[in-house]
């Protein structure tokens, strides 16, 4: 089932963690089991913004050990990245085993994330510009307060809310994904993908990893993959409508556009309001209301319809 929002703003910046709690908010019944949200905060020159956690939420009631190993683990991510020459601008803990780093690097990405994954115990949920991934277990409510998103402000953003059917129910599995190791791409996704093991090998013989067994992560990689390859956001999502089998809907994210895409069955429900100043989409029109109570017109994307908005 799940539900998928998401929301941008024309040439101005909002509260977009307060507008997508409330959206997911309003969602919670088709997802109880996982929160998440990308939101698009306003880059400083040359720093990056890094979410990662070192452990599961349900791994910290497991005693005393636990967290010994997240603070060595943390411990272990301070001294590489040191190592690395990376210049540390602020270190901020949203959570035990969840942390928020902003830095300036002028080397390469993919061997820094490398290089920190390889701890034992480690994930990165994102690195970007902009991009601020944050994900665990709970409604959007709980999810918020925890990680303190009320206030923060920014362009755009896209979220989750996950009923597990086929994967476990922990942060690893939840929704969104960041496309690794391109900063500011993130995708959330409603339905199933049937050619997901074939696209995923082609993806691993062309260099990238996956850090989950989802079909959601494909599409942000396959996304970013195509992106690399020069073709803009808008081309690239069409080109997935005829290359992704299945039903889906899906939302991607850059740092400066949002994208939706439905495939030729419109299968997966999708509700979208637009005006001149903002954009709102969501799996049911009860989340886009929650933002705007007065009386908004609302309607249907078509089948197989990608549209993509600039911030």
């Amino acid at each position: 089932m799940c539900g998928i929002a998401g929301l941008i703003h024309r040439g101005s910046t909002a509260d977009i963690g307060s507008e997508m709690t409330s959206m997911l908010q309003s969602l919670k019944h088709r997802g109880p089991d996982s929160t998440g949200f990308a939101l698009y905060g306003i880059p400083e020159n040359n720093q990056h913004v890094m979410r990662f956690k070192v452990a599961e939420q349900e791994d910290m009631k497991s005693g005393f050990d636990i967290h010994r190993q997240v603070v060595e683990r943390q411990k272990e991510v301070d001294g590489r990245l040191e190592y690395l020459g990376v210049r540390m601008v602020e270190r901020g803990e949203a959570t035990a085993y969840s942390h928020r780093y902003i830095f300036s690097y002028d080397g390469d990405m993919r061997n820094l994330a490398d290089y920190v994954e390889d701890i034992e115990g480690v994930e990165i949920l994102s690195i970007g510009h902009g991009l601020e991934l944050v994900k665990d277990l709970g409604d959007a409510a709980t999810v918020s307060q925890q990680y303190d998103l009320d206030g923060f402000r920014g362009t755009h953003a896209i979220g989750h809310t996950r009923m597990a059917t086929e994967s476990d129910v922990d942060i690893r599995s939840a929704h969104p994904y960041w496309a690794y190791p391109f900063s500011d791409v993130s995708v959330v996704h409603n339905g199933q993908l049937t050619n997901y093991w074939t696209l995923r090998r082609e993806m691993e013989r062309r260099g990238h990893r996956f850090m989950s067994n989802c079909d959601s992560e494909l599409i942000a990689v396959y996304i970013a993959d195509r992106i690399g390859d020069g073709e803009d956001l808008e081309a690239a999502m069409v080109r997935s409508v005829d290359e992704l089998d299945g039903v889906f809907t899906y939302l991607v994210a850059t740092s400066d556009r949002l994208g939706m895409a439905k495939d030729v069955m419109a299968a997966k429900p999708m509700v979208l309001y637009e005006s001149d100043e903002f954009v709102g989409l969501a799996s049911e029109e009860v989340a886009i209301r929650s933002v705007f109570p007065k009386e908004i017109e609302t309607w249907d994307p078509y089948h197989g319809e990608v549209k993509v908005w600039q911030a």
